[in-house]
């Protein structure tokens, strides 16, 4: 079946619920391109994440975050995953609903939790005790995330393949985003 994106989608949730590997599956199963925000900031200022919120700050790296974002929904179609903080700023959920369409990977704190306590790739989690601070920023975001234009819930034992197709069916309700 042929399909065709009007709109990109803009995959967004919590640090760990899968918005890059779902998002970059989701691009393979609609033949368009997947583009990771969080890299594109990286390639953007030529140093990584933890060297941009540690030189210059979270509000600098949210400031870069907003601009990279806008440019990318200026594109074509594509499937565009941002980084947990992203969808949090007013400014980007208007761009993202101008623009595109917003999906919402939703995750329990526990699953979260088992997919990023390893990793050092965190900013936001380089405190004292990391598994509260994941769950603090949760509690301040779930409202947020609630927002977005669809919510496809995650599960340990879905695939990154069951989860793209989630993601596509629940795109599919929408006329104004996907059409075949």
């Amino acid at each position: 079946m042929e399909m065709r994106l009007k709109k990109s989608v803009v995959m967004v949730g919590m640090m760990g619920s899968g918005k890059t590997a779902i998002g970059t599956q989701l691009a393979r199963l609609l033949e368009v391109p997947f583009i990771d925000s969080d890299d594109a900031i990286v390639e953007a200022a030529n140093r990584s994440i933890a060297e941009i919120f540690e030189r210059e700050g979270e509000a600098f790296f949210r400031q870069k975050e907003t601009q990279v974002l806008e440019r990318l929904l200026e594109g074509p179609p594509c499937v565009l995953s941002t980084g947990g903080g992203a969808f949090i700023a007013q400014a980007n959920r208007n761009a993202i609903a101008a623009k595109g369409v917003s999906v919402w990977l939703r995750a329990d704190l526990d699953l979260l939790w088992q997919r990023v306590r390893h990793k050092s790739t965190r900013p936001l989690l380089h405190t004292p005790n990391p598994r509260a601070t994941l769950a603090e920023i949760f509690r301040a975001r779930v409202p947020i995330y609630a927002k977005a234009d669809l919510t496809v819930d995650s599960a340990p034992n879905l695939s990154i393949d069951d989860m793209a197709h989630r993601v596509r069916e629940a795109l599919l309700t929408r006329a104004d985003v996907l059409e075949g």
